[in-house]
């Protein structure tokens, strides 16, 4: 038995030099430098911010949408846009984030 696989468990790399480093101590025996540890956060991220989040941008982008493509700014499009843009799209992107909306917020409230 190799006597670094005894120690793999056991260790973990310098950040500095790469060598193993023995996890009981708190600095490096080869190069003297501090390793720190990394303790990582028990959450699990699905509160539901992201969600709403998202939601809410794509309802803005929803209305953008509907407001130059169906003619209400002043500002003409250089272009003319089907009719299909306002008539199913723009209701398609706002309705969709409004339901994320909706989901972000259930999963905050389960949280």
């Amino acid at each position: 038995m190799n006597p670094s696989q005894g120690q793999a468990g056991t260790s973990r790399p310098c950040a500095y030099c790469g060598k193993p480093v023995p996890s009981r101590m708190n600095r490096c025996p080869f190069c003297r430098e501090e390793v720190r540890e990394v303790h990582l956060s028990v959450r699990s991220g699905k509160d539901g911010r992201r969600e709403v989040r998202r939601g809410l941008i794509y309802m803005l982008l929803g209305a953008v949408i509907h407001y130059f493509a169906g003619g209400y700014s002043a500002i003409s499009l250089p272009y003319p846009l089907n009719p299909f843009v306002t008539t199913y799209l723009s209701p398609a992107v706002f309705l969709g984030g409004l339901g994320l909306c909706l989901y972000g917020t259930y999963l905050r409230m389960r949280s």
